[in-house]
């Protein structure tokens, strides 16, 4: 029988710097749902895609198990192949005089530069995942001549070039202004019409829009909610996510936060 499961994570604990950033973690994902992870920062949402990406490991138990497409043991350039992962620090990396097409283009190649060597088949997928994307009229444009939504739907177009299985995104919308924010989400939400399915992972609950069917809340290394988000959003695990007191209104398919009392640090 096919495991329906790419991540599969029993009583994992984890630890950086002496601290323990993920305690006694039970999660499944499965390869057909779209989900969000929400917490404030420092709640361990970075650690979990560092877990995930093999960059911190966990500590080994008889009562531990952690799988990733049905391995516990897993090629690190096959994990590369089948999970892209986009977060803030890429943009440090790129060539500001680098344009859009050929940055898309280097994701083929797993580098952040121009490629001289292109192929026909090469130039084709750029060309068919920016119009999936409707993103062609960037193509000759500078990555430094763009507004900072386009920088980061850029790095999502690259990060799909090789059809991975999953796409995590790192706090999409981290440092953007209204404009950026929404332009970001709403591609983020075409994006549901592909393959590739989403964890994407935000302490920003605009995020949360209807492509997601699951939501799981992470606070100081825990999962305090997992379900769909009419049952995981509301005033009770929002409140005690963020620790101050807030309502949460839905309107017009996004989720709201208002602020009923002043809050303290």
């Amino acid at each position: 029988m096919v495991n329906k499961f790419w991540l599969e994570a029993k009583n994992i604990n984890c630890f950086k710097d002496g601290f323990r950033v993920i305690k006694d973690l039970n999660l499944k994902i499965a390869y057909s749902e779209n989900v969000i992870l929400i917490g404030p920062n420092g709640s361990g949402k970075s650690s979990l895609i560092e877990v995930i990406n093999r960059n911190i490991y966990p500590v080994i138990t008889n009562e531990s198990t952690l799988k990733i497409f049905d391995k516990e043991l897993i090629n690190l350039w096959e994990l590369r192949k089948r999970i892209s992962t986009v977060n803030n620090d890429i943009k440090n990396r790129i060539n500001p005089n680098l344009q859009v097409f050929d940055l898309i283009l280097s994701g083929l190649y797993g580098r952040y530069c121009y490629i001289s060597n292109k192929s026909e088949r090469d130039l084709y997928e750029v060309e068919n995942i920016m119009r999936n994307m409707k993103i062609s009229k960037l193509s000759r444009k500078n990555f430094s001549y763009l507004s900072d939504g386009e920088k980061q739907i850029s790095l999502i177009a690259r990060a799909l070039i090789n059809k991975p299985n999953i796409l995590i995104l790192d706090e999409p919308i981290a440092n953007l202004d209204y404009k950026s924010q929404f332009f970001v989400i709403d591609k983020i939400n075409e994006l549901s019409k592909l393959n590739t399915k989403i964890l994407c992972v935000t302490h920003n609950i605009s995020m949360i829009t209807s492509i997601y069917d699951r939501v799981i809340m992470l606070k100081n290394g825990e999962i305090i909610a997992d379900g769909p988000q009419n049952k995981v959003i509301n005033n009770k695990n929002l409140n005690r996510l963020y620790e101050i007191d807030i309502e949460v209104i839905k309107k017009n398919g996004f989720w709201n936060i208002n602020r009923l009392t002043k809050g303290q640090l």
